[in-house]
């Protein structure tokens, strides 16, 4: 039997966030939900529990989870822990949005500067 583990550190160990810190935010922030319930960050998961993560309020992923990891796995060993169920439909969402949204800036850049506006027209217009 296996030592029970939180959602929070489950979704870390296998990469679905990239610190633990972020993964309880996620939680507390309502963007986990398993079994169709939204958890808090120490709520302890089980085998065959189908977990839906809504990354960037653009992507929702969908795992069940397989095992539980004793520490962060490498990205190679992530597919022993979880099924990745999400539908085809979610990441053909995701790589429009990306594809439209390639010029989007950084909260707290500021304007850009006159170097800056200048490759981004370049960019846009494809001149020389």
């Amino acid at each position: 039997m296996e030592k029970p583990l939180r959602i929070d550190k489950w979704l870390w160990t296998v990469r679905v966030f990239k610190t633990r810190s972020i993964a309880t935010d996620a939680c507390r922030s309502g963007k986990v939900e398993i079994n169709n319930q939204q958890v808090k960050p120490s709520r302890e998961i089980k085998l065959n529990d189908v977990i839906k993560v809504t990354i960037n309020t653009h992507f929702t992923r969908t795992l069940i989870i397989t095992g539980f990891p004793i520490s962060r796995v490498a990205a190679k060993l992530v597919a022993q822990y979880a099924t990745e169920i999400t539908p085809a439909e979610e990441f053909e969402k995701l790589k429009k949005f990306n594809e439209l949204n390639w010029e989007k800036r950084e909260r707290g850049l500021g304007r850009p500067t006159k170097k800056e506006r200048r490759l981004i027209d370049k960019l846009k217009n494809d001149i020389p």
